[in-house]
């Protein structure tokens, strides 16, 4: 398992939200160009960028920072929020951005997307799918910036595009996001259970090196850590064992 560092960007600056409330942001007096070379140094191949302007308001936001990040070659970028058209992905992967992470139109046109996966392949495309649970316990989808519910629960999504070659799925559960109370294991434990062919990114909770351990032992493929990294709650040598280039 891989570590993936984490940047929200909301008006060219770098944020965290908490549970994906907009008026629960944190601000971070930290520029995105010389975050990413930290996390080069400490040893990541991946970096996840999401544009949270873009998610909230269907288009991109900070494209310009998002061209700038993806300029340099040492680190390969994941792009999510406001991807919403073939316009968009065409732009981002044409512009040294390696994979698209494609979230609420992933809920609201599957034909669209599952077209995006075999043009582009299906390294070249994940599905950013947000869940909060429900009374009964299942994951159900939400889109537009986590504001809006869907009817679909993350096993229906995935069974929708399993038969279009889906590879690569990042899940955040937005209970944990930004809280640091630790990654929901069950959900990925029962995520791999069911597809263990597919490539999971886990988001949202972790915390500390402990953390990392528990999701690798569970065969999840990434975690996604936004806080705890720029908080630098994680000590280098304790990232080591979830960095390639470390």
């Amino acid at each position: 398992m891989q570590l993936i560092p984490s940047i929200d960007l909301r008006g060219g600056h770098c944020v965290r939200l908490l549970k994906g409330d907009f008026d629960a942001e944190t601000r971070y007096d930290l520029d995105p160009r010389a975050l990413l070379d930290r996390y080069r140094s400490l040893g990541a191949a991946w970096l996840h960028v999401v544009d949270l302007d873009g998610a909230r308001d269907g288009q991109l936001a900070n494209r310009a920072l998002l061209l700038q990040l993806a300029g340099q070659d040492a680190v390969r970028l994941q792009v999510g929020g406001g991807i919403r058209s073939a316009a968009v992905v065409e732009d981002l992967l044409g512009h040294g951005v390696a994979r698209v992470a494609v979230g609420s139109a992933a809920v609201e046109n599957v034909a669209e997307v599952g077209r995006w996966i075999r043009h582009y392949g299906p390294e070249r495309i994940c599905l950013a799918f947000d869940v909060l649970h429900d009374a009964a316990g299942t994951p159900r989808l939400r889109t537009r910036g986590w504001r809006e519910a869907s009817p679909l629960s993350l096993w229906e999504a995935i069974a929708l595009y399993e038969p279009l070659g889906l590879r690569h799925v990042l899940c955040t559960d937005i209970d944990r996001d930004g809280a640091l109370a630790g990654p929901n294991l069950a959900l990925y434990r029962e995520a791999f259970r069911r597809h263990p062919h597919i490539q999971w990114q886990a988001s949202g909770g972790v915390s500390g090196a402990p953390d990392l351990g528990a999701l690798a032992a569970l065969g999840i493929a990434a975690a996604i850590s936004g806080k705890a990294l720029l908080e630098q709650r994680m000590q280098p040598e304790e990232l080591r064992p979830f960095l390639p280039n470390a």
